[in-house]
């Protein structure tokens, strides 16, 4: 059993006594899965506020910066629970797993496109670190997509260091800690390990389907 694994089972222990109410409640993985994409979508608004506020209020603009963070947490777990929730319901459904998948896919777009945005509208100074969060995106989605594709193709490709579990938490303490450090190179550090990483994640995914292809 892998870390994941371990601190999955955890969560899971957390979180089913509230699944199991959203059950009663009638409450679907569907619609669960769309609110951790609003989730993302205020975290990513919270971002750009920030970028318009930074040079004229900066106690404001990183408080929202670390709210940013917290949100993107939070959506987090949303995205954890939906998956489960269906399991547990039995309300598992193709429809379900595509919604999931494509939805992660623009939440990750929004809360990424929004501390570009912040560190774009930041200054000359970080202009490599907005730089570095497009690479950031492109590593993400290249993740995501190499699996898909490989999955499509009868291959497993479940194999990299960062995976998006991995990349929410990144994401989400760099902005926590930017906040509090009021200092922005602490997100520039998020970005850059995320681009270093889920880049290196992709091209790993593409040898392993060459070997086992």
């Amino acid at each position: 059993m892998n870390y994941r694994d371990v601190i999955q089972r955890l969560i899971y222990t957390v979180i089913d006594p509230l699944l199991q109410l959203l059950l009663r409640l009638r409450v679907t993985p569907n619609v669960v899965t769309v609110a951790g994409l609003v989730g993302n979508a205020l975290a990513a608004w919270l971002f750009v506020l920030a970028a318009r506020c930074i040079d004229d209020d900066t106690v404001r603009a990183y408080s929202l910066v670390t709210w940013g963070g917290v949100v993107i947490l939070l959506a987090g777990l949303l995205d954890m629970m939906d998956g489960r929730l269906a399991r547990l319901g039995g309300l598992s459904s193709r429809f379900g797993a595509l919604l999931d998948s494509s939805l992660d896919r623009y939440s990750e777009l929004l809360t990424l496109s929004g501390i570009a945005v912040l560190l774009l509208r930041s200054g000359d100074d970080w202009l490599w670190a907005g730089i570095i969060t497009f690479a950031a995106i492109i590593g993400s989605m290249m993740v995501s997509y190499v699996r898909a594709r490989a999955e499509g193709l009868g291959i497993s490709c479940k194999v990299g260091l960062m995976q998006r579990p991995e990349r929410v938490v990144v994401t989400a303490v760099a902005a926590i800690a930017t906040g509090f450090a009021e200092d922005l190179l602490w997100i520039a550090i998020g970005m850059a390990v995320i681009a270093l990483l889920a880049n290196l994640t992709a091209v790993w995914r593409i040898i392993h389907c060459h070997k086992e292809g």
